[in-house]
């Protein structure tokens, strides 16, 4: 983690000489300030990194004599079946159809959106995977 850390700080140096010179050569705000906001995100991800960092454990990523095989182990769960994205994904659809064709249509999105996220988190409080 101290590696990824310190490439996003390196990457948000780059990134603000970059707004700056940008922002100075071409008088265009919409861009300019993209780029601070692309500082900022960057700054934000660096320094969490690196703040985690120093409170976990030393990774196989960040020992330069480590092996590839060194990282193996369990990632963590993902849910082979499940439903609840596609209704995530049509009702966020159409919210941001909603933005084009009227706000009409955001009752028809909002719950699809509700449903899919109450099923997403309860997916596994519920049902045959109750265990799990």
């Amino acid at each position: 983690m101290k590696i990824q850390g310190k490439m996003f700080l390196w990457l948000s140096a780059f990134i603000l000489v970059m707004a700056v010179v940008y922002g100075v050569w071409s008088k265009e705000a919409a861009g300019t300030t993209a780029l601070f906001m692309a500082f900022a995100l960057s700054v934000m991800i660096g320094f969490y990194l690196a703040f985690t960092a120093r409170r976990v454990d030393v990774g196989a990523q960040d020992d330069t004599e480590a092996d590839v095989a060194d990282d193996a182990g369990e990632v963590g769960f993902f849910s082979p079946h499940s439903w609840q994205p596609l209704s995530l994904g049509i009702g966020g659809a159409l919210a941001f159809l909603a933005i084009a064709m009227g706000w009409w249509l955001l009752y028809f999105s909002a719950p699809l959106i509700l449903v899919g996220l109450y099923g997403w988190v309860f997916e596994y409080y519920r049902g045959e995977n109750q265990n799990q």
